[in-house]
């Protein structure tokens, strides 16, 4: 058992820039043949992309602000592996990862650009949309980003190695790799999406309390808001509470 743990850790050199002549030998050596592509892995990919590009989409047209799916998918892939014992499942977990979290950047691209033809319609009623043209024009995009992805890829993983951080990558890539520590992860995930369920289930449909907190609520609010028209409001939602939290303290000041 403590060998098959060593196998799985990544090499020293992973992170760092390679001297002159070093070598980087990937855990997943090209040698050998590992399951990659295969039912278990598309299926649950294509179930990861429907989820995550179904929120991605939704929090993008509510705040403006999309997630990066890459990281919570990552730690599904590995807890659903770890639950369903999977053998030798890393290249399965990385082709679940890659189908949705590529799919999840289509939609956060998409849901920026096809509103403004809809909103353009307005000045230009000559414009016309449709499902089938919005669908290939998505589909055609994801394509080319992908296309694109192929020689930029050896570009930075291989000839630029250690030299650029990518915190998002290199976060998805621990997970992967730690598949105790990911699958363990993956319980708290899943209690974290229930509690935020309820809490909006709560809010939506219950209506215990406003979803957007307003200065109205406090004496001085009220007349700030009657005379001089300044109301000051935050939104409660845990979808925005999550946000936050991904983005960090600094960043979520400044778009708030």
């Amino acid at each position: 058992m403590e060998k098959e743990k060593e196998q799985i850790q990544l090499p020293d050199n992973a992170f760092t820039e390679l001297k002159p002549g070093e070598e980087y030998k990937p855990i997943m050596s090209p040698g050998q043949t590992y399951p990659e592509v295969n039912m278990w892995s598309v299926t649950w990919g294509i179930i990861m992309a429907m989820l995550f590009s179904a929120a991605a989409a939704y929090l993008g047209l509510k705040v403006g602000q999309v997630f990066e799916a890459a990281i919570p998918i990552a730690i599904i892939a590995v807890g659903v592996s770890t639950a369903a014992k999977r053998n030798k499942a890393l290249g399965e977990n990385v082709i679940i990862q890659s189908i949705g979290a590529c799919s999840g950047t289509i939609v956060a691209g998409a849901i920026f650009t096809l509103p403004a033809i809809y909103i353009l319609q307005a000045k230009y009623p000559e414009m016309s949309v449709s499902f089938f043209k919005v669908f290939f024009s998505s589909l055609l995009g994801g394509i080319l980003g992908i296309l694109f992805m192929i020689p930029f890829r050896k570009y930075f993983v291989k000839d630029m190695h250690g030299k650029y951080p990518f915190p998002e990558a290199t976060a998805t890539t621990q997970v992967l790799v730690s598949g105790e520590k990911g699958g363990s992860q993956a319980k708290p995930l899943l209690v974290a999406g229930l509690v935020g369920g309820l809490y909006d289930f709560i809010v939506a449909t219950v209506g215990w309390w406003n979803e957007n907190f307003t200065t109205r609520v406090m004496e001085w609010g009220v007349m700030a808001a009657d005379k001089a028209k300044l109301v000051f409001k935050v939104n409660t939602g845990a979808a925005v509470f999550g946000l936050g939290y991904i983005i960090g303290l600094k960043y979520a000041f400044i778009i708030c």
